[in-house]
């Protein structure tokens, strides 16, 4: 194997040889030009360099070397450092990866036209997978540091990783089929061996119950099971006679327009196999087309039913903390259903030795049931009782509960003497938002209101309190407006930059189609996102301005920060790794934290995709897609996988700590340029969440008091979190590795950004890369004539 090295210029004798190898030399001449041609041309099939301006394209090409590789070479190696981004010219090599269980497994085959170690050209990653060569092949090869130092990493449109979403939408189940014990065994073994599903928490105690409900498909030979690329896609299946094989589309084929389109055979399902898992944790298109080889008989469960085995054990975990409740003698006038439903709302916290749970004279608003471990309760320094909780005894304690009541200073201190204490933990805005006043309650035992009209009575109070909209504000038409251009390109929608022509404000509008919205059953998710954005008002959060209500089309009018994203800021100007910038970032995202989480909404999604920065560099968190209201917990997955907590894998239930756990995510990612889970698939990252992060690797960059902070942060158990234990923000605030670092000036917009944009004036795109042929062909939109949008609109 070789590289040769870039074309230049040869050095060439005068006289006699000369003239002897003229024509020889202009031949090779001929050949290099027409192979730098032969370049130019097939870096264009290459869809990342697609996005670069066609003149980049030569400039390219000239930084391309070839490279040969024997059969059976191996040209990279999973887990390896690496710089070099490769586009095979000819032959082939397949791409393997390393299992959790150690195993190597194939994933695909690579040919002419296919390319891989892309990830190289704008990060410093280690290699996602094995390359070997299956034939003697040729390739171009490009390193990083000829390609950042023309600048081309500042042209490139930076890839945005994919939030997914679980959703409501739901594919209608069959009735089960009765099982013979050989059936319940095949598909408890084939459960068991799926690597995939070993991250769900006590799976073979519930395999019984998913047996249960499955049911028998038959498919005649040929038939595609599952098509990739589909939206329904809520089946998960195990195979009970015949084969399947594992098809993908080859999108980079050399010329698909030649030949139309080609497919890789990925591998075979046989007897006690399964496959679609994904499916059951959310909603999402298929990322393969799987086909009967033979007539097949297959076992299948939906995802709808899959939940419901799942939360059903989960509830038993809910019925012992109701039990815990019903103990507490300040909850007797309640009723039990209304203990149950405080039980969903309940958040388990670990206090360690030597912690003071509460202390005197704080003013406190959480209560405390404490059912493992012991404390010391003191007043006025000294010593008047101990209390002692056990699991096995079935004994437990609690206190605080007058905090439910109203603001009270602490009369006690209560300080830790066991190695742990386990506490559930209950703060009084949640406690009134399902229930009302306590007080109300325990005078005049009325019928247990519906949860659900309590949550929406506290939705419509929020909004009406004007954190955004207000009734005096001068209103924005859409007819006032006038297209700039166009900022981004999201999987559901489409950012734009209008401007005012009276006032020459600029602002971004966000566009949905109508008919995305109702193929896809986002009309709730829309909705609210829009009424997330009416409940806040932060300076660290995109300003919602009005919404319009167009024939085909829902908008969303915001304020712009056109100083681009923050990953492709990062990526461009190299800042991956620098404290200063990381602690500004972080410390703002915080804020913008804290302001969501006063409000009871959970935001779900951070990442630097997903953090603006304005003209003067100020940070602005955006996209509430996926945020929530939620008084307790709530079980949908969502976020970017590489982001996801383990309770959000596990479906045990998120509460606001899910945030905090994305945030150490956050602060990794900006120190190492990666994220501690990254892996080529969503259940290997999965299974590296549920190992924990302190199986995670820590680069020098990420050593000393920043990794402490981001093991502090994204703890296994939520309760754990820094800032869910007592004292909240300010024990992020006060951590050795913020020290010196002003809170107060950042709060007030007084700190200076650390990095500033080029932003020439309100019209200035420059930050943004949106191509738009990445706009999709929207479907079309039939009106059901039900009124779901008619309030959709802020102006007339």
């Amino acid at each position: 194997m070789g590289c040769s090295m870039s074309y230049g210029p040869e050095e060439i004798t005068i006289g006699a040889v000369t003239q002897k190898r003229k024509g020889k030399d202009s031949k090779k001449a001929e050949l290099a030009n027409k192979d730098y041609q032969d370049r130019i041309e097939f870096l264009l099939t290459v869809p990342l360099f697609q996005r670069l301006p066609q003149d980049e394209h030569p400039v390219v090409a000239s930084m391309c070397e070839g490279c040969k590789f024997k059969k059976s070479d191996l040209i990279i190696k999973q887990g390896a450092q690496g710089e070099e981004f490769y586009v095979i010219r000819k032959g082939q090599a397949d791409v393997f990866v390393k299992k959790t269980n150690g195993q190597k497994e194939k994933i695909a085959t690579l040919k002419a036209g296919d390319h891989f170690g892309e990830g190289a050209l704008l990060r410093d990653e280690p290699r996602a997978a094995t390359v070997v060569a299956t034939s003697d092949i040729h390739t171009l090869k490009i390193k990083r540091s000829d390609f950042q130092a023309l600048g081309l990493h500042q042209k490139l449109k930076f890839g945005r990783r994919a939030a997914v979403s679980s959703g409501q939408k739901y594919s209608k189940a069959k009735d089960p089929v009765a099982k013979t014990p050989e059936d319940v065994k095949l598909i408890t073994q084939a459960i068991l061996s799926n690597d995939n599903l070993s991250v769900i928490g006590n799976l073979p105690e519930k395999i019984p119950a998913l047996a249960e409900v499955m049911w028998k498909e038959y498919v005649k030979s040929g038939r595609y099971v599952i098509n990739e690329g589909e939206v329904q896609a809520d089946y998960f299946y195990i195979v009970h006679e015949g084969k399947c094989e594992i098809v993908i589309k080859d999108e980079d084929a050399f010329d698909n327009r030649k030949f139309g389109g080609q497919k890789i055979v990925m591998g075979i399902y046989k007897r006690g196999q399964s496959f679609g898992e994904l499916a059951l944790l959310y909603s999402a298109p298929r990322a393969a087309s799987v086909r009967a080889l033979t007539n097949s008989v297959l076992w299948v469960i939906d995802r709808a039913h899959f939940k419901e085995v799942l939360l059903k054990a989960s509830a038993k975990k809910i019925e012992e903390y109701r039990g815990y409740l019903d103990a507490v003698p300040l909850l007797s006038a309640l009723l039990k259903e209304e203990r149950l439903e405080l039980a969903e709302a309940l958040v388990e916290m670990h206090f360690y030795e030597g912690e003071q749970v509460i202390t005197q004279g704080q003013t406190g608003a959480t209560f405390y049931i404490m059912f493992s471990g012991s404390v010391d309760v003191y007043k006025d320094e000294m010593k008047i009782t101990t209390l002692e909780a056990s699991i096995a005894r079935k004994t437990t304690q609690y206190f605080g509960e007058f905090a439910l009541l109203a603001d009270e200073k602490r009369t006690a201190t209560v300080k830790v003497t066991s190695a742990s204490v386990r506490c559930l933990v209950l703060d009084r805005d949640a406690f009134q938002n399902l229930l009302g006043p306590l007080k109300e309650i325990i005078e005049s035992q009325k019928s247990r209101r519906q949860a659900a009209d309590r949550f929406s009575q506290h939705e419509e109070m929020q909004a009406q309190r004007g954190a955004a909209l207000s009734p005096d504000r001068v209103k924005i038409y859409k007819q006032d407006l006038v297209y700039v251009g166009l900022l981004g390109v999201g999987g559901f929608s489409k950012v734009e930059l209008w401007q005012n022509s009276e006032t020459g404000s600029t602002y971004a509008l966000k566009s949905i189609e109508k008919g995305v919205i109702m193929q896809y059953r986002m009309q709730e998710t829309v909705r609210n996102e829009k009424k997330v954005m009416m409940m806040t008002r932060s300076p660290f959060l995109i300003r919602l301005v009005e919404c319009f209500n167009s024939e085909d089309r829902l908008e969303i009018l915001m304020e712009a920060a056109l100083g681009g994203e923050l990953l492709a800021t990062y990526s461009r100007k190299g800042l991956w790794g620098s404290v200063d910038h990381a602690r500004y970032y972080v410390a703002g995202s915080a804020y913008a934290l804290e302001h969501l989480h006063e409000r009871r909404i959970v935001y779900r999604d951070l990442k630097p995709e997903n953090v603006l920065l304005d003209s003067r560099g100020f940070l602005k968190l955006t996209d509430m897609g996926l945020a929530k209201l939620v008084i307790g917990k709530t079980y949908t997955t969502c976020g970017t996988p590489e982001y996801f907590a383990p309770e959000v894998i596990s479906l045990s239930g998120q509460t606001l700590a899910v945030d905090w756990w994305t945030l150490g995510v956050f602060l990794y990612e900006l120190m190492c340029s990666t994220t501690p889970f990254m892996a080529p698939h969503p259940m290997q990252i999965y299974a590296k969440v549920m190992r924990g992060i302190d199986k995670a690797s820590f680069p020098s960059a990420c050593q000393g008091f920043v990794e402490r902070l981001i093991k502090a942060l994204s703890r296994p158990l939520p309760g754990d979190r820094l800032p869910m234990k007592a004292g909240a923000l300010k024990n992020l605030q006060e951590h050795e590795w913020f020290e010196g670092f002003d809170w107060n000036a950042l709060q007030a917009g007084e700190m200076p950004p650390p990095h500033i944009p080029d932003v020439v004036d309100d019209e200035d795109l420059s930050n943004f890369f949106a191509d738009p042929q990445d706009i999709p062909e929207p479907p079309l939109y039939l009106d059901p004539e039900d009124g779901w949008d008619e309030d959709w609109a802020t102006v007339e």
